[in-house]
């Protein structure tokens, strides 16, 4: 909305024309709900980043009003002030998309079919509840599950999204599901160098050369690229999940047999 020459903050004759989307202190705080005082007072506790100023004249955008307004939703869930600084600080801590998910490369086809989720911050709060927390939120950033786009979180993956849901759901706390996932993350990492170390080696060798000759990489090499992703991603899908499959079979039954020779030869229920 347009700057109110009556009501400002800065005392000052207003500036010709501001950009679009810009507010002074007491129109922001307006739009926000909340008095100028308090926007002063978050303003000193560093809850909103810093105006854009010309000369003595502080101008707000409306990245400040969705700060505001986060603000404001995760107070009425009962999260303090202390407690919103912290999960904000890691909110402007994390990596943005693009850096996450590598797309400054676009050389390289994406492998994953992973279908991002985005949440405001609030949104996410509701999603998790009492288990939104700072160091859960800054493990969420540092493993990758999460990234920040603009005044969003986005969730790298729809199914992984789902699976901690359930887990947590079902009584396993977000922090146990997160180290999970971060020693998940770890053994796909050594799965992920076996099969790149096959594409490298016996697939790509050609290609690769004469990158590291730092000969050119024409619309030729390019294909023949993406053609080898193409054909290789349901394969090491398949190997991964029948591994898995079977290495789950052979742990429950481990501990099964584990479990019925510490109830002893009677069973566990004599008959």
């Amino acid at each position: 909305m347009a700057a109110n020459q009556n009501t400002h903050d800065e005392r000052t004759e207003p500036a010709d024309h501001p950009p679009a989307h810009e507010f002074r202190m007491a129109d922001l705080a307006r739009e926000a709900g909340i008095t100028v005082r308090t926007l002063r007072f978050y303003r000193e506790r560093k809850l909103i980043p810093p105006p854009r100023r010309e000369g003595r004249i502080a101008w707000y955008n409306e990245h400040h009003l969705a700060r505001l307004r986060t603000i404001g939703a995760l107070l009425e869930r009962g999260h303090t002030l202390g407690g919103i600084a912290e999960l904000l600080s890691a909110f402007d801590t994390g990596r943005e998309m693009g850096e996450l998910l590598g797309l400054e490369n676009p050389l390289v086809p994406a492998w994953s079919e992973e279908t991002p989720v985005r949440f405001t911050p609030e949104e996410l709060a509701d999603h998790f509840s009492k288990d939104i927390t700072p160091e859960n939120l800054s493990t969420s950033l540092d493993i990758g599950y999460l990234a920040v786009d603009g005044d969003e979180f986005v969730h790298i993956s729809r199914r992984l999204l789902d699976a901690s849901t359930e887990l947590v759901n079902r009584g396993v706390p977000l922090a146990a599901v997160l180290e999970a996932g971060r020693q998940v993350r770890a053994h796909a990492d050594a799965l992920a160098d076996v099969f790149t170390d096959l594409i490298r080696t016996h697939l790509l060798s050609d290609v690769l050369a004469r990158v590291a000759a730092c000969e050119s990489v024409g619309p030729q090499e390019a294909d023949q690229i993406t053609e080898t992703i193409e054909k290789l991603r349901p394969l090491s899908k398949g190997v991964v999940e029948a591994e898995l499959s079977m290495a789950m079979d052979r742990r429950v039954r481990a501990e099964v047999a584990q479990w019925l020779r510490e109830e002893g030869p009677e069973g566990p229920e004599e008959r």
